[in-house]
């Protein structure tokens, strides 16, 4: 008889954006004739830049030729791509790090939630709250967050960030061995200075906690005040693991492609208080779990860090955040209360009349057709609020404000 992970029947039935497919899905068979606009879940909409199909054109090439047809990759990721991203994400910041240090990946996503993997199930876990879904969850389905107590989990601390404290969280009121900070934020699309930043990496030095960084969105920064990466901040290459993406910031939703940094500096201990490197854990995790990614895909990535492919993919962003300014505009003009979108592609909204999150998405669905992602999905302290993001189309951005904006 084969036992399952109980820790599963403990998470909801459905992840967020799996219900709030089904609420359109359903609007759509009851409204045939509207034209539903989604500014919800965060894909892009624009194609991939020039220079990373020509890249990915030349390697398919290569692939159809016996001569430069490649296998089986290193798991790592290759060199031409982990160099290529030390030197233009990090040496141009001041930031050394080496070659067996990052880890291409297939998003994020996937890394944010597998590196609970070399991460033993009873630490404790702080979160900034709202969060990203995939922290909780992931940490549920490892047996991590305890029991589900009035919508939180008894093993988690959750640090409010809300328009009350600036969006800048708090350091935590209990004692925590794993810290996830996201900066710039999704859902709230605010971010972190620099002094603040330094105060969560002393934070973690003085009391040996882990900080999982997801940096996924850093390339939406437009203040040149506003790190990029935790690693600015003094002493952080000994406390944080970073995760980033090309999905948003080069249109690889559809391609899938991230990485993650775990400097050779960084330790977590045995029950016998030994010190253990995590980036030799995380390598054999990877070497066992994961056949790395295509090759194929590098080569795309690659060309993101080319002239011709940074313009590109600066220009792309640059259309992104001009969405976002003109949501932004809009929504205040109407009298709301909006935060970020001014270094990020998210847009947090206080929902009007002190509706509910869920209340709102409905009301909007059904009067406007325009989908949004109630911010209760984040967690506790997203009730109230609702985010909007700013990866529609031009002409899908302006159309949903207008509806907006007579339905206000």
């Amino acid at each position: 008889m084969a036992l399952v992970n109980e820790n599963f029947l403990k998470l909801s039935e459905n992840y967020l954006f799996s219900n709030i497919a089904k609420k359109v899905n359903a609007f759509k068979v009851t409204h045939p004739r509207a034209k539903v606009i989604s500014l919800g879940i965060g894909d892009v909409t624009l194609p991939l830049p020039k220079a990373v199909c020509d890249a990915m054109h030349k390697a398919i090439d290569e692939m159809s030729k016996a001569e430069t047809f490649r296998g089986y990759g290193p798991e790592q990721g290759y060199s031409f791509l982990t160099e290529a991203i030390i030197k233009h994400d990090y040496a141009t910041r001041g930031i050394n790090l080496e070659n067996g240090e990052v880890f291409i990946n297939d998003g994020a996503k996937s890394d944010t939630g597998n590196i609970g993997d070399i991460l033993k199930h009873d630490n404790s876990v702080g979160v900034t709250d709202p969060i990203y879904p995939v922290y909780i969850d992931s940490n549920v389905m490892a047996g991590r967050a305890g029991s589900l107590e009035s919508a939180k989990w008894s093993n988690i601390v959750y640090i409010p960030c809300t328009a009350e404290n600036g969006f800048i969280p708090d350091l935590p009121s209990r004692k925590i061995d794993i810290l996830y900070l996201c900066f710039p934020n999704n859902p709230t699309g605010t971010t972190l200075s620099k002094e603040s930043l330094k105060l969560w990496v002393n934070y973690a030095l003085a009391n040996d906690v882990l900080i999982l960084y997801d940096a996924a969105y850093e390339r939406f920064i437009q203040d040149p005040e506003i790190p990029h990466s935790i690693y600015e901040i003094k002493g952080a290459k000994k406390v944080a693991i970073e995760f980033r993406s090309f999905s948003k910031t080069a249109g690889f939703t559809g391609v899938r492609c991230g990485y993650t940094v775990v400097p050779k500096d960084l330790n977590g201990f045995s029950l016998a208080g030994e010190k253990v490197q995590l980036n030799h854990l995380w390598n054999r995790r990877q070497t066992t779990k994961f056949n790395g990614t295509s090759y194929i895909t590098q080569r795309g990535a690659e060309a993101v860090f080319t002239p011709e492919g940074a313009a590109q993919v600066k220009a792309n962003i640059d259309y992104y955040m001009t969405n976002a300014k003109i949501l932004k505009k809009g929504l205040t003009e109407c009298g709301l209360e909006v935060y970020g979108g001014d270094n990020a592609p998210y847009l947090w909204m206080k929902t009007p009349n002190r509706a509910t999150s869920w209340k709102f998405f409905d009301q909007l669905l059904y009067d406007t057709a325009v989908v949004g992602t109630p911010g209760s999905g984040f967690g506790p302290s997203g009730e109230g609020y609702f985010r909007f993001t700013a990866f529609g189309s031009r002409e899908n951005t302006e159309e949903a404000l207008e509806r907006l904006k007579k339905w206000i």
